[in-house]
């Protein structure tokens, strides 16, 4: 919709055509959110028709530091099975077992969705696990998200007040189908014949750790020989079944294991040991012959300080403390269930011996999501600065995408995410869990009336309009529409991202300014106040103008694509924004208010400039960079931008700088202190391997491994032109006295490969194209070479290199 008959910068006449805008018919009414109104969203995979099942649980709601509860059934297969299919899910977490093995190989199971909207159910096929006669199927609950404490408030039972099991096993016959069930929907309070009792898991918690006592574990409790004594009847849980949703997202699983690289003594004379990696998981303990009632205090830390003690400060409120009590068997081998950690080093208490790298194997977990991009470089130290981006964001897609492993936190923040999905689409196939987080972020908007800062979101404050975190929604569907070029991704979001836009054009003042209420600005930038990352040197304001001028042209691009109404509205909000930023943050030849790197490096890389104010701005940029050593100069709004306006505005020697540098505070230093994945900051230690207490302490944070995606498309050279990789461009820009670098997409039709190497004085350039897709090839130090449009297949040049 055009605005006619009045000036862009009346923005009264704007209004009056923003709210006839609203009362356009939407193309999609599923999706359609009328301002301030709640979301309407289609369930992917709703369960039809409806289960028979219902939840059951424990008598009695759980207090801190009870014992998992352990549940059992009896139930009896005929013969002629044809099939058994077990579904299965819980509030809290669950392990679910039949006749004594274990059902898949999914932990920390059902994960951490909007609960009460959508609860993700687990299908299995169990044929292969029961048997003709008697059978028992079993569980153990743990705390999990439902019940255990979330957040920094440590608010417990926010879903529920205790762990409860839903299951439904479908045996199916050649001429009929039986149903074994937690609890049929007619079940009165006491569940049939489920039985609850309690085993060697006691005390758990994501955050606190999980106790596990040995010699209270009975090994056959799943099976038809054990015969129960001491366990009551479980009873119906009241919650209601038409929330659960078939889950079609990869599970949280074991993905590698790692043996100790070495094992010191430490101050206080326990044995600590370094797994050489910081990682998500935990440890598998291998005792020989323990004494019986031995207890085993495992304490988990990301780093050490200078005298070899654990640094546990990171961690804040999660004890991250795990606890068994052996049995006094000969051979004994345990890992906990229930909880993760974000760890290196662990210390352990109680060993009373000498401790062997087998008897400790770090168990790496996350979301199984298969990997898609990989780089290579003539430089290990940018390896390795790509290898932590890697690690971190392992680290940090357990069900949904956090922030860090290690702390009480480990929330789904949307300002995250919307620095790194870039990153994340080129590195793993991340569709179907960002969209499940999509999926959440939308619902708790329609709950609070608002975008949340995190989703699935449990803090109670109500949220407030941001940029970055706020716009999320929008950025972050957006991404994932380029990358796998589906527009379903666009139009289940489509009615949320009007309502954001929206919201934030009736906060603008009369010059099209977002200049009011809370905004996190340049959050963690360096030179910061201690302890107070929120305050930046760069304006909140001209940080939220900057990235809404952004997410109005996506939602612009949006609506055209989809064909909704509004597309041209959006454009000529766009410019009022832009024209609002120009006008207030912008003076002369292109000089950005407060002239801090990351004012610079949005107004270049946002397209808010003219291309004589871009050249001076690129200019100032790097004057300013140069002038701090290309040291850390920016927050999280900031850095993911910093190289990328440098190349833009032709300073591509000073990109390679900011990567390369090693200084103290650097993209380049954390891995000169022998970092394995990304710090909340770079200068989370100091040079004396103290840690730096500026409060953001992680050092397990994908947020600044951002700055990946310019050693993607820049020094490997490979960049999406159109959704879908359908079309895309070659063009390595060589620098920083590189050699060689190599880097690997995995696009929806095929790998996508460039290769380049420089050598004797000859530039060779290695390229594969996939099936489906052209590619457009510029020959990286030929500037005098037409760019050449290439077919599928794989395509070699060498050549002399024009300097």
């Amino acid at each position: 919709m055009a605005i006619s008959g009045c000036r862009l910068q009346d923005l009264e006449c704007y209004r009056k055509n923003q709210a006839e805008f609203l009362e356009f018919p939407p193309q999609s009414q599923a999706y359609f959110l009328p301002l301030g109104l709640g979301v309407k969203l289609e369930v992917m995979n709703h369960w039809t028709p409806a289960p028979s099942a219902q939840f059951i649980s424990p008598a009695l709601p759980s207090a801190v530091g009870d014992p998992a509860p352990y549940l059992r059934k009896v139930f009896t297969v005929g013969c002629g099975l044809r099939r058994a299919v077990l579904y299965v899910t819980a509030l809290g977490l669950v392990e679910t077992q039949i006749n004594g093995s274990r059902v898949g190989d999914a932990v920390l199971s059902p994960g951490w969705t909007a609960y009460r909207e959508r609860l993700l159910v687990w299908e299995y096929d169990v044929s292969a696990l029961v048997q003709e006669g008697t059978n028992v199927l079993g569980a153990i609950l743990g705390e999990g998200w439902a019940v255990g404490p979330l957040g920094s408030r440590m608010v417990r039972q926010h879903y529920a007040d205790r762990p409860a099991l839903f299951a439904q096993l479908e045996l199916t016959y050649d001429d009929h189908q039986d149903l074994v069930v937690t609890a049929p929907s007619s079940a009165p309070k006491r569940a049939q014949d489920w039985q609850v009792g309690s085993g060697g898991v006691r005390a758990n918690g994501l955050y606190a750790g999980e106790t596990f006592d040995a010699r209270l574990e009975v090994p056959n409790w799943a099976t038809p020989d054990f015969k129960p004594t001491n366990w009551g009847p479980a009873i119906r849980y009241d919650w209601p079944v038409d929330c659960l949703e078939l889950a079609s997202v990869p599970p949280v699983r074991r993905i590698e294991e790692l043996r100790p690289v070495k094992i010191i003594t430490g101050p206080a004379g326990y044995p600590i040991i370094d797994f050489g990696q910081n990682i998500a998981g935990w440890v598998r303990l291998n005792l020989v012959a323990p004494k019986r009632g031995r207890d085993i205090i495992i304490r988990h830390a990301q780093g050490l300080t200078p005298d070899r003690t654990l640094e546990r400060e990171p961690n804040r409120g999660a004890k991250a403390t795990d606890r068994y009590i052996a049995a006094g068997q000969p051979q004994e081998t345990w890992e906990p269930r229930f909880t993760y950690h974000g760890f290196r080093y662990i210390e352990v208490e109680g060993w009373h011996a000498n401790p062997r790298p087998e008897d400790f194997t770090a168990i790496v977990i996350h979301s199984d999501m298969t990997r898609h991009g990989w780089f290579e470089s003539s430089n290990p130290a940018l390896d390795r600065l790509h290898a932590n981006t890697v690690w971190s964001m392992r680290s940090n897609f357990v069900s949904i995408p956090t922030d860090s492993p290690e702390r009480n936190e480990r929330l789904g923040w949307t300002g995250d995410l919307n620095l790194f999905v870039p990153t994340a689409t080129y590195l793993y196939d991340v569709r179907a869990v960002i969209e499940s987080w999509l999926t959440d972020l939308m619902i708790e908007r329609a709950r609070v009336g608002n975008t949340p800062r995190t989703a699935p979101l449990v803090d109670p404050r109500p949220p407030r309009l941001t940029a970055l975190w706020g716009d999320a929604l929008v950025n972050v569907a957006w991404t994932l529409y380029q990358e796998y070029g589906d527009p379903e991704i666009l139009r289940r979001c489509w009615a949320a991202m009007v309502s954001y836009v929206d919201e934030v054009a009736g906060l603008l003042d009369g010059d099209g300014l977002w200049r009011s209420g809370f905004q996190y600005g340049d959050w963690g930038d360096p030179d910061s106040p201690t302890r107070d990352p929120l305050n930046g040197r760069t304006d909140k304001y001209l940080i939220a103008q900057a990235f809404y001028t952004r997410t109005t042209a996506q939602v612009a691009q949006i609506a055209e694509l989809l064909g909704e109404p509004g597309a041209e509205h959006y454009r000529d909000l766009n410019s009022l924004v832009k024209a609002g930023f120009q006008a207030r943050y912008v003076s002369g030849r292109g000089i950005v208010e407060g002239e801090t790197p990351t004012g610079y490096a949005l107004a270049i890389c946002l397209g808010l400039l003219s291309g004589e104010q871009q050249a001076y701005a690129g200019k100032r940029l790097n004057s300013i960079l140069a002038g701090r050593d290309y040291t850390a100069a920016a927050g999280f709004a900031g850095t993911p931008f910093l190289a990328d306006a440098l190349t833009q505005t032709g300073h591509l020697a000073g990109a390679y700088k900011l990567f390369l540098q090693t200084k103290y505070a650097s993209f380049g230093y954390p891995v000169t202190m022998g970092a394995t994945t990304i710090w909340e900051r770079w200068d989370t230690i100091r040079p004396d391997g103290t840690l730096n207490r500026h409060g953001l302490t992680s050092l397990n944070h994908y947020a600044l491994g951002a700055i990946t995606d310019w050693l993607h498309r820049i020094v490997g050279g490979l960049t999406l032109v159109e959704p879908g990789w359908t079309q895309f461009r070659i063009a390595p820009q060589v620098g920083g006295s590189l050699t060689h670098a190599r880097t690997t997409h995995q696009t929806p039709h095929g790998p996508a490969m460039v290769s380049w190497r420089l050598a004797d004085n000859e530039m060779t350039l290695e390229v594969n194209v996939p099936e489906g897709t052209t590619a457009t090839v510029h020959l990286p130090l030929h500037p005098e070479h037409e760019p050449h449009l290439v077919t599928p297949g794989h395509h070699q040049w060498s050549y002399q290199p024009l300097t």
